[in-house]
């Protein structure tokens, strides 16, 4: 048993506990990226369900059973864990259960013996448990690294997350995707391992290789990092408990006016965030006509360059404070995303009409080949910047408006309203979608919750200024 002493503990420096910890979320992250966002759900939406359209509609409607699960159980689920004792139990639990059912989903091919109806149950299913790992892991930050390494772990764990991920769609794309359609000394003459493209095998490919990411990356966790103790409190009673804690939490934020102002906006702007990332990649393969290896680059190149919203956010925080850095981190957001929406690979922003059969290719590269392609990954680039940094000011802002003294409390209610609304997003794109039957107008409605939490940063009164 570790010493609540002990926690705060030391130098900061990581010992093998707190790597461990980090190494869990670069293995569990790329699912998001790799079967979430820029592979296997687009290839839903454009192979098994046959029209990107009618698949976002469908997509975003499961997406509300996620977010209506979420809402109901993962808040209670934080509120109870420092009552339920050891976290190792359930946090193997949900890996145990997430790991088959996204491996499952190689098995996602027209006419294969998955119906569409249990592949989006399976990926659905598997965000759940995403969500719950989540919220157990993030709870083990402070007993893996102690108080002084924690923000040493956390940063880790996110750059791990990124680097794997960015390299899993490299490896994607050199042994599957390229291989076939370019004469590259170093890229194989054709896909590793016999996979047919024809069988959209290197677009299913990406489950399994998530699976085995996330089993590897989880077992120095359950063999190093230290657990918590136990408590005693049946399960029940925790999750009791943990109910009567989590009103407590929003009671006492709400007797603070700017705090409880900011986390309601947070509560529209983070799922409106969130829903530009989700629809990302089916929205481009149904916009732009990309296929799998365009889609790999795209997700490779926005990974890259959303590491640049961490230091656009710490420039923003430091020079105009974390409100009205919030501000512009949300209406360039919208600016992107509204950009993109305009887009297609014969039109440009709206407006100008383009032929490509008119213009000589940009470059005799695979991907990305027109002026279109390229603008399109441009306001991708702005959106995925000022997205990530839009993370890292929210939690700053925060800082400023809560009482120290009180910084449970707040971050709680903060954990909470990044859940709260999990349902909304997919709501307004699944009524955009089937209203104007394009998914630039399901899509469109995600600026709808920007903007009304960034309406709701006006009325913090306190000034949240820039640090000296």
């Amino acid at each position: 048993m570790i010493r609540p002493e002990s926690l705060a503990a030391g130098d900061g420096r990581l010992d093998r506990g707190g790597l461990s910890w980090s190494v869990f979320q670069g293995g569990r992250d790329p699912f998001i990226i790799l079967v979430v966002i820029y592979v296997f759900m687009p290839y839903v939406a454009s192979v098994l369900v046959g029209d990107p359209v009618q698949g976002q509609a469908m997509i975003s409607r499961w997406d509300q059973y996620l977010g209506w699960t979420v809402m109901a159980t993962a808040p209670f689920l934080g509120a109870s864990i420092d009552k339920l004792g050891p976290r190792k139990g359930w946090l193997g639990l949900c890996v145990g259960l997430m790991i088959p059912a996204v491996a499952a989903l190689w098995f996602a091919r027209p006419g294969g013996p998955l119906p569409l109806t249990a592949v989006l149950f399976l990926a659905i299913f598997a965000r759940v448990l995403y969500v719950y790992s989540e919220v157990l892991h993030n709870s083990l930050l402070v007993r893996a690294a102690g108080m002084a390494g924690a923000h040493r772990a956390s940063g880790l764990a996110l750059a791990l997350a990124n680097l794997f991920s960015v390299l899993a769609l490299a490896f994607v794309a050199w042994a599957f995707a390229l291989p076939g359609k370019v004469d590259w000394a170093w890229v194989p003459a054709a896909p590793l391992f016999g996979l047919d493209p024809a069988s959209h095998e290197p677009e299913r490919v990406v489950a399994p290789i998530a699976a085995l990411l996330m089993a590897v990356g989880a077992i120095p966790l359950f063999l190093f990092t230290p657990d918590a103790p136990r408590t005693g409190t049946p399960v029940l009673r925790a999750f009791a408990e943990g109910a009567a804690e989590l009103w407590r939490m929003v009671r006492t934020v709400g007797h603070f006016r700017d705090a409880a102002v900011y986390l309601a906006s947070r509560m529209f702007f983070v799922d409106g965030m969130n829903g530009i990332l989700i629809y990302a990649g089916v929205l481009a393969v149904g916009v732009m006509k990309w296929g799998p290896l365009e889609m790999l680059a795209y997700g490779i190149l926005l990974s890259v360059f959303g590491v640049l919203g961490g230091f656009v956010a710490r420039w923003l925080d430091g020079t105009i404070g974390p409100r009205a850095a919030l501000q512009v981190e949300i209406v360039m957001s919208m600016i992107g995303l509204a950009a993109i929406l305009g887009m297609g690979p014969d039109r440009i922003l709206y407006l100008w009409a383009y032929d490509p059969s008119a213009h000589a290719p940009l470059w005799a590269g695979p991907v990305f080949r027109t002026l279109p392609d390229w603008i399109y990954v441009g306001f991708g680039f702005v959106c995925a910047t000022f997205i990530t940094a839009q993370y890292a000011s929210s939690r700053t802002l925060l800082t400023r408006l809560a009482p120290p003294e009180q910084a449970g409390a707040f971050f709680g209610v903060y954990a909470l309203s990044g859940v709260a609304t999990a349902w909304l997003a997919p709501t307004l794109v699944n009524i955009g979608t089937n209203v104007t039957r394009t998914q630039q107008g399901g899509v469109a409605m995600v600026l709808v919750l920007l903007a009304v939490g960034l309406a709701g940063l006006f009325f913090i009164r306190r000034n949240a200024a820039a640090s000296p």
